[in-house]
């Protein structure tokens, strides 16, 4: 039977400490980490207290389970820390509690803390209050009955409140005597300190209370500053990490998580989704958390590096911007069981990076081939989540012929060649090929670059990533679309074909159609092959 609780951490950082380096270690290691636990954690929120009190800080989990704590998937969290972390923690006063939740009332109004967007969330109030039972006997049934029979609901009346929730000491906390800790809710703007807050703790019955049955131990108040999701994306407290110092790079133990700020801050991480794929992502350029945000799809076979040329002028000329990327699923594996890949799916794929991220709206959405494709799917799923989208190189309809060349590509991926090694070394000597136009293939550092991107990629993931372009037609749908977009293709992609293609579908894209932009002497990857001549194709619409 599940008993859900709270875990709850309060902090206090020592002067030897800088804060930029406490929020950026756990706001980027230690608190994605558990909220990658999705079957313990339902949340993580953090607070500052505005009390003037210390500790300062609080950070406050919903579990699902207090059982759960006990279990290896989350004792093996501090048991397997980081080196950084360790020593991190050594220079932090902390104190952790385990609570079981007792009673719980809320408003109408309410909504979960984590479903609120940042600058929603921001600044909410939390009133903590710790009380401790007197020694009468039935001290704890008492103190259990005034909050359930009278004090929430004479709270409730107080402008703003939102929650108020009762817990006691964990069954987890072995020997510990019973205490109460209640957490009040209350929107920034609150009736603390007023007539109906007044009303509630000047009752007869609260008076009888304090008098036989409790003494108040403690009375926090805080403000709430952060909110976890299981990505890390705290660019902003990575930035102002020295560049020159041990603390400015971090990587995780496992591999899966990298952080830096130098040169610049990026963050390298990973998210589950809800069929358990991992996808890798890199999140770079504009610190600032409240920087608008473009979002790029690779091609299939390829990776997130394959932007890189272009971002690094993207970034030079357009400053404003945080910068997401992300590897496709098929890329490096696939979920158990296998998945077949489709637009669908890979188009909820991005909606999930997005909220791990708490990003509620990408301002650009850029992707390019099987990414052209999931950029439209995406405008067209999650209109409310993209302000407006750029898809390179792609058909709104795949062919029976399509399906069959894909089919054939999978065999020459997986048949053996006679070196000992696989066919996809084949396959990515073929595919450059088809997707440069011919003045690209002169460029053999290009050339190099995609070639060994394409040889990398899982064999099994593009098996059942490329069954997302075999059976798809977008066209009845496009009419529909309400996010503008830009098509921009190779000028010699498919010979030429696909600027045909593209020209013939691109008025259907809502009710004024879309532009498209040739991009000279390109192919399949225009991005790749000319990263200047792409740009003066797209800056208008960044």
């Amino acid at each position: 039977m599940a008993n859900p609780g709270s875990l709850y951490v309060t902090m206090q950082p020592q002067p030897g400490l800088s804060l930029e380096q406490f929020h950026e270690w756990y706001n980027n290691e230690h608190g994605p980490t558990r909220l990658k636990l999705s079957q313990i954690f339902t949340n993580g929120l953090r607070y500052r207290a505005t009390d003037g009190q210390e500790p300062e800080f609080l950070a406050a989990y919903d579990v699902t389970s207090m059982s759960h704590l006990e279990t290896e998937t989350y004792t093996s969290l501090r048991a397997e820390r980081s080196p950084r972390e360790a020593e991190t923690i050594g220079q932090v006063d902390v104190k952790r509690h385990f609570w079981d939740r007792v009673l719980s009332k809320q408003s109408p109004l309410f909504i979960p803390i984590e479903q609120l967007t940042d600058e929603e969330a921001e600044g909410l109030t939390l009133v903590a209050v710790q009380l401790t039972p007197k020694e009468a006997d039935n001290s704890v049934e008492a103190i259990q009955k005034w909050y359930g029979e009278e004090h929430m609901d004479m709270l409730s009346k107080v402008p703003g409140w939102l929650r108020s929730r009762l817990f006691k000491t964990s069954s987890l906390e072995k020997g510990e005597p019973t205490r109460f800790i209640a957490l009040h809710d209350y929107a920034k703007t609150n009736g603390l300190g007023g007539a109906e807050y007044q009303a509630a703790i000047s009752t007869p019955r609260t008076k009888e209370l304090y008098a036989k049955y409790a003494t108040m131990s403690s009375r926090r108040i805080y403000s709430l500053f952060y909110i976890f999701g299981q990505a890390s994306r705290d660019l902003h407290n990575l930035s102002q990490l020295p560049q020159d110092s041990i603390s400015s790079t971090f990587k995780s133990p496992d591999g899966k998580t990298f952080t830096t700020n130098s040169p610049s801050p990026v963050i390298e991480s990973y998210i589950t989704t809800p069929d358990g794929l991992t996808i890798p992502y890199r999140l770079e350029g504009n610190p600032d958390p409240k920087a608008p945000t473009v979002a790029f799809c690779n091609s299939l076979l390829t990776s997130l590096h394959m932007w890189d040329r272009f971002i690094d002028i993207f970034k030079a000329k357009r400053p404003q911007y945080r910068i997401l990327r992300y590897d496709f699923r098929g890329r490096h594996s696939i979920p158990p069981p296998p998945q077949t890949s489709t637009l669908d799916v890979l188009a909820d794929d991005i909606s999930n990076l997005l909220t791990a991220l708490r990003l509620p709206k990408l301002d650009i959405l850029i992707g390019v081939s099987l990414g052209g494709a999931t950029t439209l799917k995406f405008a067209l799923k999650y209109p409310e989540k993209l302000e407006k989208f750029i898809a390179c190189d792609f058909n709104a309809v795949s062919s029976p012929a399509n399906t069959t060349a894909w089919k054939e590509r999978i065999a020459v991926a997986e048949t053996p060649l006679e070196d000992g090694s696989v066919g996809i070394k084949k396959l990515a000597g073929l595919t450059v090929e088809r997707w440069f136009h011919p003045d690209t293939m002169q460029k053999q550092d290009t050339v190099a670059w995609i070639q060994d991107m394409v040889a990398a990629n899982d064999i099994e993931g593009f098996r059942y990533g490329c069954q997302a372009l075999w059976d798809f037609d977008m066209t009845a749908q496009m009419k529909e679309c309400v996010v503008p977009g830009l098509f921009v293709v190779g000028e010699g992609d498919a010979r030429g074909a696909l600027v045909k293609a593209m020209d013939g579908f691109k008025g259907q894209l809502g009710q004024a159609g879309a532009h498209l932009a040739i991009v000279p002497g390109t192919g399949h990857l225009p991005m790749c092959e000319d990263p200047e001549g792409f740009w003066a194709a797209v800056e208008k619409n960044l």
